[in-house]
C-alpha cells in the first residue's frame, strides 16, 4: 500500500497543477483578447467563447479542489475511528 504522506502529497502537487494549467490558460485566453483589441481586429464567436470560459476553467478547478479537500477530511476523519 501507498504511504499516506506520499498519498497527501500528490493529492497537493495535483491541486496545485490543476490552479497553474487552469490560471495559464485564462491569463492565455486574456493575452489574446488584448490582443484583438490592440489590433482592432472585430470580436467574433471567439472572443465570447473565451470569456465563458475562463469562469468554466475557475469554477472546475475549484471543484476539483473542494473534492480533494473532501477527501483528505473523510480519511483523516476515518483514521481517527
Amino acid at each position: 500500500m501507498m504511504n499516506k504522506k506520499l498519498i497527501n502529497s500528490l493529492q497537493v502537487l495535483s491541486i496545485s497543477l490543476i490552479w497553474l494549467l487552469f490560471t495559464g490558460i485564462a491569463v492565455w485566453i486574456l493575452n489574446l483578447i488584448k490582443e484583438s483589441l490592440r489590433l482592432h481586429d472585430s470580436p467574433d464567436a471567439s472572443v465570447g467563447i473565451s470569456l465563458v470560459a475562463i469562469p468554466v476553467f475557475f469554477t472546475l478547478s475549484s471543484v476539483l479542489t473542494y473534492v480533494f479537500i473532501g477527501l483528505r477530511k473523510g480519511r483523516k476523519k476515518d483514521a481517527e475511528e
